[in-house]
């Protein structure tokens, strides 16, 4: 199967060399793919290598990004922002600090849609789809009036709102609680399932990363060291630092008193 994106990079910022290093990722169409590591080691400046939104801050990307067979280092900036919403979704980390603190929820909806179509969006089934309650009223309301994980969702429905090929999550489930990161957890995997999108889920939490993922990425200090299914990164872990993760996992202490009653 060709894949659907084909990263071969390595990213330079200014007295700040291989930030990145010959990294090499690949996504396949409809697959869930991971990207894990530790603080500091270059997950998000991998997401914003892919959508070439580096260059304000003055990074620079080596190499190729393949989407759609399209290498995307090659692109023009008007070509790369039709790309950027339309093909490519993305969630960030913060909700309430990317929505904007004065316009109304249905409003910011609609500048979504209008950036790449004319006319209006179906914002009502889109509520309805990431599980927010399909009304009016919701619309009208602004984002100091929705808890986290309401905002959460609201950024999910304007990333998938044309329906990308691939939707980018970074450190999506971050600043949620544990109930509230497991139903964004799910809807994720519902995106997924009903639209055949690919995603890639970047995180620090290896949990949620196994509950979600096809396969699973593992970068440290801005290299790819292990790349494989859920299952065999779990099993047969290859690379030392996979180890160290897996053996850093919180694990629950078994009560005796459950264990007598099972």
């Amino acid at each position: 199967m060709q894949s659907l994106l084909e990263a071969r990079i390595s990213v330079d910022y200014p007295n700040r060399p291989d930030v990145l290093s010959d990294l090499e990722l690949d996504l396949a169409p409809g697959e869930i793919t991971g990207l894990m590591g530790e603080s500091g080691s270059g997950k998000s400046t991998l997401a914003m290598a892919l959508l070439r939104l580096l260059e304000a801050k003055g990074g620079k990307v080596r190499g190729a990004v393949r989407f759609q067979g399209r290498n995307l280092l090659e692109l023009s900036a008007g070509d790369m922002r039709r790309i950027r919403g339309r093909d490519i979704g993305l969630v960030l980390q913060s909700p309430l600090s990317a929505l904007n603190p004065a316009m109304r929820i249905g409003r910011q909806i609609e500048e979504a849609w209008k950036a790449h179509r004319d006319g209006k969006p179906d914002s009502l089934e889109l509520l309805d789809m990431v599980n927010l309650p399909p009304e009016p009223a919701f619309l009208d309301r602004y984002p100091r009036q929705l808890s986290v994980g309401q905002a959460q969702r609201v950024l999910i429905a304007m990333a998938i709102i044309h329906r990308p090929p691939l939707l980018i999550a970074d450190e999506a489930t971050s600043a949620l609680d544990v109930v509230t990161q497991s139903e964004i957890l799910d809807l994720f995997a519902r995106l997924n399932r009903h639209l055949g999108m690919s995603i890639l889920y970047i995180s620090h939490d290896l949990l949620s990363v196994a509950s979600l993922c096809h396969r699973i990425a593992i970068l440290r200090h801005g290299r790819i060291v292990e790349a494989n299914s859920c299952d065999e990164i779990f099993r047969r872990p290859r690379h030392e630092y996979t180890r160290a993760l897996l053996a850093a996992m919180p694990r629950v202490p078994q009560s005796d008193k459950l264990s007598s009653v099972a």
